[in-house]
């Protein structure tokens, strides 16, 4: 794993700013606001943004897409120098890939709780429970704008 120093150089700003940028776009083509990037060594080495609707599949949230893909393309040792940042905090299912795929780190925008204010209704679990012992979990990040895409997107409303 790659120490606290490497990891605390990490622009964490951009890559949340990146996954922002994602979760917009997510947003605009007909999906839920949601995205993530991968980031090794300070840089984006993968990026998903939600596609539950427009490709009709309930595993395309960005976070376990991205768990999946590196479990296929990065050995252990990669992955634990790995950072995802999204802009959400990971709901309870993709937190139980994130486990398996075993990053070092994942930075949120919009936390859980937040983000059942939303939609009204809390996560059962939080990540950071379903991650303890594997990944660390940091948040928020960029917190007002990270909200600022969710109120944009109007839950509950005709979405």
């Amino acid at each position: 794993m790659t120490d606290d120093t490497d990891l605390a150089a990490f622009d964490h700003e951009a890559h949340t700013r990146r996954a922002l940028e994602l979760a917009r776009e997510a947003a605009g083509r007909g999906d839920e606001p949601f995205g993530s990037v991968l980031v090794r060594e300070d840089a984006v080495v993968m990026t998903a943004s939600n596609r539950v609707v427009t490709e009709d599949d309930v595993r395309r949230h960005p976070e376990l897409h991205l768990a999946y893909r590196a479990c296929r393309e990065l050995s252990p040792a990669e992955r634990a120098e790995t950072v995802m940042y999204t802009s959400t905090e990971p709901c309870p299912m993709c937190a139980g890939g994130l486990r398996r795929a075993g990053f070092s780190r994942v930075v949120y925008s919009v936390g859980g709780d937040e983000f059942g204010e939303f939609v009204g209704e809390a996560p059962p679990v939080r990540s950071a429970e379903v991650l303890d012992g594997v990944t660390e979990v940091l948040g928020p990040v960029l917190n007002d704008e990270g909200r600022a895409v969710h109120e944009a997107f109007g839950w509950g409303s005709s979405n």
